[in-house]
């Protein structure tokens, strides 16, 4: 993906976080942190965040760098975020075509060229977002590899099995270490989701936000290997997701739950904690399962 290309992804993301209320008013935007959430560079990131600010949409102070101005009330276009802008229509084709295995594994530019009918451009933009969701990767000398997903309720349900392990442990390690301001800042958007932003932002974006919580949470526990191990089960996870209905009043329930753990936390309660989201995770199990079987592909 070219720079440009890079750039206007990342404003747009960051924007549709501030837009979202997932970042607060006056907060301190950190180049390296928003790097490491994204999975770039410092570099394409710093120039989104100056295209924001040069928008009005970021405060620049010279020598302490970008800060979110003052709440900002997003009219109901602007709040349309569902898609990023460079994903385009092919993109959705093809990861719908991956869950169907209407594609195999390992393919090569030019058979998707001609599939799509699309320029090498095009193709390269695709495959780079997909690169970045976690579910491609460019084979060692030619062609792309499509990496397992999710693909049927057996597999999401194997999912949070797995997530009903590592999730629960982490508050359980000897080196977890409560982050303040992390834990601060999960609260504010938990009661700001249920204050309404459930019912006014897009699927996409209250997902992100769900995935957020549970890997802010598990990254207090200081074991990196858990931490990695979760975002790579969410990044498993999403394609299917994506696919199928949000629960919007499931998840009033669902911020209430986070709202507990955090109440948990705050009190040093870390085994409460621990069976909280042990439980947690398995009614998003039942509750999500008989979703999925309707969407899920034929096969």
């Amino acid at each position: 993906m070219s720079n440009n290309r890079l750039t206007e992804r990342l404003s747009h993301e960051i924007r549709n976080m501030i837009l979202g209320g997932e970042l607060a008013p006056d907060a301190h935007l950190s180049a390296q942190k928003l790097a490491d959430r994204f999975g770039v560079s410092r570099s394409p990131v710093r120039e989104a965040l100056q295209n924001l600010a040069d928008q009005g949409i970021l405060l620049q102070h010279p020598n302490r760098g970008f800060f979110v101005r003052e709440a900002q009330q997003p009219s109901p276009e602007e709040l349309d975020i569902a898609r990023p802008v460079d994903a385009p229509e092919i993109y959705y084709r093809l990861a719908e075509d991956w869950l169907k295995d209407a594609v195999p594994a390992e393919v090569t530019e030019q058979f998707l060229r001609a599939r799509y009918d699309i320029t090498k451009s095009e193709l390269m933009d695709i495959l780079n977002r997909a690169t970045n969701e976690g579910w491609a990767e460019r084979k060692q000398g030619y062609g792309w590899r499509f990496l397992p997903v999710a693909k049927t309720p057996e597999a999401l349900e194997q999912i949070y099995r797995a997530r009903c392990i590592i999730e629960p442990a982490g508050f359980l390690e000897p080196s977890f270490e409560i982050d303040w301001p992390a834990l601060k800042e999960q609260k504010r958007i938990q009661e700001m989701l249920l204050k309404g932003d459930i019912e006014r932002l897009p699927a996409e974006r209250l997902m992100a936000l769900n995935s957020h919580f549970h890997e802010e949470m598990l990254r207090m526990s200081g074991n990196p290997f858990l931490h990695q191990a979760l975002i790579r089960l969410n990044r498993t996870r999403k394609l299917l997701e994506y696919r199928s209905a949000v629960l919007r009043s499931r998840l009033h329930q669902q911020c209430e739950e986070h709202l507990e753990i955090i109440a948990l936390v705050e009190r040093g309660q870390n085994i409460d904690a621990s069976y909280f989201m042990r439980r947690h995770l398995a009614d998003a199990i039942s509750s999500k399962l008989p979703i999925q079987r309707s969407v899920a592909p034929a096969g």
